[in-house]
Protein backbone atom coordinates (compact mmCIF):
# COMPACT_ATOMS: atom_id res chain seq x y z
CA UNK A 1 0.00 0.00 0.00
CA UNK A 2 0.76 3.38 -0.56
CA UNK A 3 1.73 5.49 2.26
CA UNK A 4 0.19 9.11 2.45
CA UNK A 5 3.68 11.10 1.72
CA UNK A 6 3.98 8.91 -1.25
CA UNK A 7 0.06 10.17 -2.68
CA UNK A 8 0.65 13.94 -2.18
CA UNK A 9 1.64 16.39 -4.45
CA UNK A 10 4.78 17.44 -2.80
CA UNK A 11 6.44 14.07 -2.34
CA UNK A 12 6.11 13.39 -6.06
CA UNK A 13 7.58 17.03 -7.44
CA UNK A 14 6.19 20.00 -8.65
CA UNK A 15 2.60 19.46 -10.45
CA UNK A 16 2.09 21.36 -13.39
CA UNK A 17 -1.60 22.32 -14.12
CA UNK A 18 -1.24 24.85 -17.30
CA UNK A 19 -0.04 23.79 -20.47
CA UNK A 20 3.08 25.43 -21.48
CA UNK A 21 3.02 28.64 -23.64
CA UNK A 22 4.05 26.84 -26.86
CA UNK A 23 1.74 24.03 -26.42
CA UNK A 24 -1.29 26.52 -25.99
CA UNK A 25 -0.17 28.44 -29.54
CA UNK A 26 -0.28 24.33 -31.23
CA UNK A 27 -3.70 23.61 -29.51
CA UNK A 28 -5.48 27.01 -30.90
CA UNK A 29 -3.61 25.92 -34.40
CA UNK A 30 -5.17 22.32 -34.64
CA UNK A 31 -8.41 23.57 -33.92
CA UNK A 32 -8.65 26.43 -36.02
CA UNK A 33 -8.42 23.67 -38.90
CA UNK A 34 -10.68 21.31 -37.83
CA UNK A 35 -14.31 22.13 -38.49
CA UNK A 36 -17.25 21.51 -36.68
CA UNK A 37 -18.48 18.99 -38.77
CA UNK A 38 -14.91 16.95 -38.50
CA UNK A 39 -15.45 17.63 -35.06
CA UNK A 40 -19.07 16.27 -34.29
CA UNK A 41 -17.71 13.14 -37.24
CA UNK A 42 -14.75 12.26 -34.86
CA UNK A 43 -17.60 12.22 -31.91
CA UNK A 44 -19.04 9.93 -33.39
CA UNK A 45 -16.22 7.17 -32.58
CA UNK A 46 -16.70 7.10 -29.13
CA UNK A 47 -20.29 5.32 -29.83
CA UNK A 48 -20.37 1.51 -30.48
CA UNK A 49 -21.65 0.72 -34.56
CA UNK A 50 -24.90 -0.54 -33.75
CA UNK A 51 -25.97 2.58 -31.84
CA UNK A 52 -24.42 4.40 -35.07
CA UNK A 53 -26.04 2.37 -37.81
CA UNK A 54 -29.71 2.49 -35.27
CA UNK A 55 -29.26 6.64 -35.49
CA UNK A 56 -28.67 6.78 -38.90
CA UNK A 57 -31.79 4.26 -39.69
CA UNK A 58 -33.54 6.82 -37.15
CA UNK A 59 -32.51 9.80 -39.09
CA UNK A 60 -33.49 8.14 -42.66
CA UNK A 61 -36.92 7.80 -41.52
CA UNK A 62 -37.51 11.08 -40.09
CA UNK A 63 -36.60 12.92 -43.03
CA UNK A 64 -38.78 10.05 -45.55
CA UNK A 65 -41.54 10.60 -42.78
CA UNK A 66 -40.95 14.43 -43.20
CA UNK A 67 -40.99 14.02 -46.89
CA UNK A 68 -43.96 11.67 -47.66
CA UNK A 69 -46.27 14.28 -44.39
CA UNK A 70 -45.13 17.30 -46.64
CA UNK A 71 -46.66 15.30 -50.01
CA UNK A 72 -49.76 14.80 -48.15
CA UNK A 73 -50.39 17.91 -46.73
CA UNK A 74 -49.58 19.60 -50.66
CA UNK A 75 -52.20 17.18 -52.07
CA UNK A 76 -54.85 17.68 -48.92
CA UNK A 77 -54.74 21.17 -49.25
CA UNK A 78 -55.04 21.22 -52.94
CA UNK A 79 -58.04 18.94 -52.98
CA UNK A 80 -59.61 20.97 -49.89
CA UNK A 81 -59.28 24.13 -51.35
CA UNK A 82 -60.44 23.05 -55.29
CA UNK A 83 -63.57 21.84 -53.72
CA UNK A 84 -64.58 24.19 -51.89
CA UNK A 85 -64.54 26.52 -54.65
CA UNK A 86 -66.50 23.99 -56.68
CA UNK A 87 -68.98 23.08 -54.11
CA UNK A 88 -69.34 25.86 -51.37
CA UNK A 89 -68.57 29.36 -53.41
CA UNK A 90 -71.55 29.08 -55.74
CA UNK A 91 -74.08 28.55 -53.43
CA UNK A 92 -72.35 31.38 -51.23
CA UNK A 93 -72.75 33.71 -54.34
CA UNK A 94 -75.87 32.72 -54.66
CA UNK A 95 -77.06 33.63 -51.25
CA UNK A 96 -75.39 36.70 -51.78
CA UNK A 97 -77.53 37.42 -55.06
CA UNK A 98 -80.75 36.48 -52.97
CA UNK A 99 -80.40 38.62 -50.62
CA UNK A 100 -79.57 41.18 -52.34
CA UNK A 101 -82.69 41.18 -54.34
CA UNK A 102 -84.83 40.62 -51.58
CA UNK A 103 -83.13 44.48 -50.19
CA UNK A 104 -84.00 46.14 -53.71
CA UNK A 105 -87.52 44.58 -53.24
CA UNK A 106 -87.77 46.15 -49.62
CA UNK A 107 -86.71 49.68 -51.23
CA UNK A 108 -88.94 49.50 -53.59
CA UNK A 109 -92.00 48.69 -50.85
CA UNK A 110 -90.84 51.55 -49.01
CA UNK A 111 -90.68 54.41 -51.83
CA UNK A 112 -93.81 53.05 -53.18
CA UNK A 113 -96.10 52.58 -50.61
CA UNK A 114 -94.64 54.49 -47.57
CA UNK A 115 -92.22 53.60 -44.69
CA UNK A 116 -94.60 51.82 -42.13
CA UNK A 117 -95.23 49.24 -45.06
CA UNK A 118 -91.37 48.11 -45.57
CA UNK A 119 -91.03 47.99 -41.88
CA UNK A 120 -94.43 45.73 -40.94
CA UNK A 121 -94.03 43.69 -44.21
CA UNK A 122 -98.15 44.01 -44.27
CA UNK A 123 -99.51 44.03 -47.77
CA UNK A 124 -101.50 47.33 -48.66
CA UNK A 125 -105.31 47.10 -48.48
CA UNK A 126 -104.74 44.50 -44.99
CA UNK A 127 -106.67 44.99 -41.71
CA UNK A 128 -104.22 45.21 -38.93
CA UNK A 129 -104.88 42.40 -36.41
CA UNK A 130 -107.23 42.85 -33.53
CA UNK A 131 -105.44 43.07 -30.13
CA UNK A 132 -107.72 42.02 -27.91
CA UNK A 133 -108.92 39.05 -29.58
CA UNK A 134 -107.06 35.46 -29.28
Amino acid sequence: MATIEELSPSASGPVSTRPLEDEIDEDEEEDLDETLVERLWGLTEMFPESVRSAAEVSAQCSVSMLKKFYSFSRSALWVGTTSFMILVLPVVFETERLQLEQQQLQQQRQILLGPNTAVSGGMPGMMPPALGKM
